[in-house]
């Protein structure tokens, strides 16, 4: 039932036509968007009941593969799928109260900040420093490539308050644009999904801004990735299953020789091709979904292998259905170079399969 309503609403409400309006606009945010997928309750979706939440984790994935699906603009991944776990699994109890109350009412949105410029999404990528003053912490450097940064009014930004490596690392919850801190919007490949520089020139922040412990941010940052790794796994998984589902109707229709395209091998294969991989990417993406759930002991590498093959797999659908489609498909307008862009853009995030085939690898001891 969830997943039919949301495709339906997600059909009326985010046509390619809204997604082209929104993608070619100033922030892809629209407002009124927004409001109507919070009334739907999608912002509670895997936020603790105390909090305000509904729902499960896995309700979530139902929604973030829809989402994938009709290429959703705006920052409902950055808020649901990247900051929301990593406020459960580091947030204080007053940051919680505070931050995902206002989330799951649909009143607030928001977004985590990893990556720098070196791209990394590993803990020795992090050299933002945050530093003791005043009673409270000061924070200096450049986050690069913030998804939805510029309508997030919670950041949370992992920084190094110490050492290097995984030690060393602390979270902290910045609110609002407090002085000092730059939000520039980037021109990216899929700009359906926005991402902006975020920079830190000695911003201030209180004391209560510190999630958890100082220095012991990347256990629960880890976590908190496997959480979003899941969840973006979902969203190429319905783009996927949307590039299939195209390409198949094409080629049913398309004559050539006075016959459907669909009969020739040629194309025929490569449409079976298609739906494999589509169809082992949902498989592996909903085991690593529970895994993480459940906190199975092996959601990291579930995450991983999830991601280490929907990376792959999404690309190569998305190329494939525009290959499908032959001429039309490299055309401005037809859809297919939008799911191309979203796979090369999703292919990154998070790390990118040759960085997860290496967390596999370590994970089996190799």
């Amino acid at each position: 039932m969830l997943r039919r309503s949301a495709r339906d609403f997600l059909a009326k409400e985010c046509s390619p036509k809204v997604v082209r309006r929104l993608m070619e606009g100033d922030d892809a945010y629209d407002p009124a968007l927004w409001k109507k997928v919070a009334d739907l309750g999608w912002t509670a979706l895997g936020i603790p009941e105390q909090y305000g939440g509904v729902g499960t984790f896995l309700d979530l994935i139902v929604v973030l593969e829809e989402a994938g699906r009709s290429l959703l603009p705006g920052p409902f991944f950055a808020t649901m799928g990247m900051a929301v776990p990593a406020l459960i699994e580091a947030g204080t109890e007053a940051q919680k109260k505070d931050a995902l109350a206002a989330i799951a009412a649909g009143d607030a949105r928001a977004t985590l900040a990893v990556t720098e410029p070196s791209g990394r999404w590993d803990a020795a990528g992090i050299t933002v420093t945050a530093k003791q003053a005043g009673g409270g912490w000061q924070l200096d450097g450049v986050k690069l490539f913030v998804p939805d940064a510029e309508h997030a009014d919670y950041i949370v930004v992992a920084a190094r308050t110490r050492g290097e490596g995984e030690d060393g690392i602390s979270l902290f919850l910045v609110k609002g644009r407090p002085k000092g801190m730059t939000v520039s919007p980037l021109k990216t490949l899929d700009m359906t999904r926005r991402w902006a520089e975020v920079r830190f020139d000695g911003v201030e922040l209180g004391a209560d801004a510190l999630m958890g412990p100082a220095g012991a941010g990347w256990p629960r940052l880890k976590r908190a990735m496997e959480w979003a790794t899941a969840a973006l796994c979902a969203e190429m998984v319905g783009g996927a299953q949307k590039v299939l589902e195209t390409s198949t109707d094409y080629a049913k229709t398309r004559q050539q020789f006075g016959k459907p395209i669909g009969i020739y091998q040629a194309v025929s294969h490569k449409l079976a091709d298609m739906l494999v991989l589509s169809e082992s990417s949902r498989s592996a993406t909903y085991y690593a979904a529970w895994a993480v759930e459940a906190d199975a002991p092996d959601r990291s590498m579930a995450a991983s292998m999830a991601k280490a093959y929907v990376s792959d797999a999404y690309r190569k659908i998305a190329g494939d259905g525009i290959q499908v489609h032959g001429g039309i498909g490299f055309t401005w307008e037809h859809d297919m170079h939008l799911y191309f862009k979203r796979a090369k853009s999703s292919e990154v995030t998070l790390g990118d399969a040759t960085y997860h085939r290496e967390l596999v690898a370590e994970a089996l001891d190799l």
